[in-house]
């Protein structure tokens, strides 16, 4: 009660509706909005190691690319949504685009993150050569899969 009775008394006011119209809140001054603590909880900025493990992830070496797909419809959304999603070349739903994982692409994916479902891209065969490309897939797992071509092998190698 004793900051309002301040706050009205240091006030030089001709009138009373000259000191509303200056100051909305003339007559309530809140010691508790300058000095009391932030109510995020401290979990909150933990680490969040546990995450990288979860999806797959190494916090030290980060994937190369993205497997980024629509699940969410655009209907109703703002136009720069839409021109986002047409941007990343996700008009279809449920169909995966490759990205690179660099911040330009990251901060574009930010935009339109409540509309796509974002997941790495593991190569446990590691990537294609050119002529693999063709026999090249990805699961659903997201791992990327690559038929290899048999090569014949050197008459040499075999008569040792």
């Amino acid at each position: 009660m004793s900051a309002v009775f301040r706050s009205f008394s240091s006030a030089s006011f001709k009138t009373l509706k000259e000191a509303a119209v200056l100051s909305p809140s003339w007559w309530f001054v809140s010691a508790r909005s300058k000095f009391s603590k932030a109510r995020i909880p401290k979990e909150f900025f933990a680490e969040r190691s546990k995450e990288h493990e979860r999806y797959g992830g190494d916090p030290d070496r980060p994937h190369k690319l993205h497997i980024v797909t629509r699940v969410k419809s655009v209907v109703g959304r703002p136009y720069w949504e839409k021109e986002m999603v047409k941007y990343l070349g996700l008009q279809k739903a449920h169909k995966p685009v490759i990205h690179k994982n660099t911040p330009a692409v990251n901060s574009q994916l930010k935009f339109v993150k409540h509309l796509v479902r974002i997941q790495p891209l593991k190569t446990p065969y590691g990537l294609p050569a050119e002529q693999d490309m063709a026999d090249s897939y990805i699961n659903s797992k997201g791992e990327l899969i690559v038929h290899r071509l048999l090569q014949p092998a050197d008459h040499k190698a075999i008569e040792s």
